[in-house]
């Protein structure tokens, strides 16, 4: 679901950013006044959650893969508005350090991760859940649903940001210029991994995880906690260090999540073939698209695919990976929190 660059036009990218901005914004206004700087810290865990949760990719037939997103538990122990800035942030070193995603979609990533799945789960959560107790088993099963269903709103609206280019920039032959594949196409092979696949890993996790914490820390739990003491999430971030130990378990997967096929795919045989084994049949265009050519290689990661080029051994290469994507989110999240509580004394 990470939409790397070269497959959305610029003109995308820009509409997406933009419309993506407005949340950034509210979202970081809703974290100071509601949340406050103290629960910054369960923010960055859900936020090193999600980036890890990310790195278990499942096989999928047809030759894809595709993972859960955090989408669901984030939507639940953050709430909608910051569950904002805590994907944002995996998402932005993703892309920046592992060219997990693109720059240039880095908008279009956020809006579907990071702004409409956690609006959806969080909605279907609170409808579902009002008036049940907090250790009810009504909440772990609508916690699986919301999650379910945020999970597939986003990869619906990814789906129709990749379905879309072809229908309106393609060239004067009329060759698609950035993803190929039109919506009959993107829509179905999307669906068809999250409402699957996909949708049960994320459902099963967050109602996992919240059947656990109703018996290990039910206070995360309320709809308006008090910001709880760091040692309070230390069991949390044991269980992401259990994670990042075991994330190589995501590199048993083969194969390349739809609409993420890099450029040499487009022009190799085996490429091709595993690109229209898993669009139903329909062969990829002749040659590389224009205009993706122009963006998949504006940004160069310094990990790219979390396999850094100095660890020769890939398993190692990435928990190393993780482990880094996990530290640059904690230092990320509290230099922000700092520079925000030295500009507020000095206001």
């Amino acid at each position: 679901m990470h939409i790397p660059d070269g497959y959305l036009s610029p003109v995308t990218c820009a509409v997406t950013f933009a419309a993506t901005v407005p949340f950034w914004y509210v979202s970081m206004r809703k974290l100071d006044r509601d949340l406050n700087g103290q629960h910054l810290p369960l923010v960055a865990l859900v936020a090193a959650f999600s980036f890890v949760i990310m790195m278990f990719n499942l096989p999928i037939p047809g030759g894809t893969t595709a993972h859960a997103a955090g989408i669901g538990i984030a939507a639940v122990l953050l709430g909608p508005w910051a569950a904002v800035p805590a994907i944002s942030v995996a998402l932005l070193i993703q892309a920046i350090f592992f060219g997990d995603g693109g720059i240039t979609a880095f908008g279009a990533n956020c809006l579907n991760m990071a702004v409409v799945g956690p609006m959806v789960a969080a909605a279907v959560y609170a409808l579902g859940t009002r008036g049940a107790a907090i250790g009810s088993r009504r909440r772990v099963i609508m916690a699986g649903l919301a999650s379910y269903a945020g999970l597939n709103a986003a990869a619906l609206l990814a789906a129709v940001e990749f379905g879309v280019q072809p229908l309106f920039f393609h060239d004067a032959a009329g060759a698609p210029l950035y993803a190929p594949y039109p919506l009959s196409v993107a829509v179905p092979a999307m669906a068809l991994t999250h409402l699957t696949i996909a949708g049960a890993a994320e459902f099963i996790v967050t109602a996992g995880l919240v059947a656990w914490l109703q018996r290990s820390n039910p206070e995360l739990l309320a709809p308006r906690r008090a910001p709880a003491a760091p040692e309070r999430h230390l069991r949390l971030w044991a269980g992401i260090g259990a994670l990042v130990v075991l994330c190589p378990l995501g590199l048993i997967a083969a194969g390349t999540a739809w609409g993420e096929w890099g450029a040499e795919d487009f022009t190799s045989e085996a490429g091709r073939a595993a690109m229209a084994g898993a669009s139903g049949g329909v062969a990829p265009p002749a040659g590389l698209p224009g205009g993706f050519a122009r963006l998949a290689e504006l940004w160069s990661a310094p990990l790219p695919d979390y396999a850094p080029a100095f660890v020769q051994n890939a398993p190692l290469g990435y928990v190393l990976s993780a482990l880094l994507g996990v530290a640059l989110i904690v230092a990320g999240i509290g230099l922000s929190a700092g520079l925000r509580a030295l500009t507020r004394r000095a206001g």
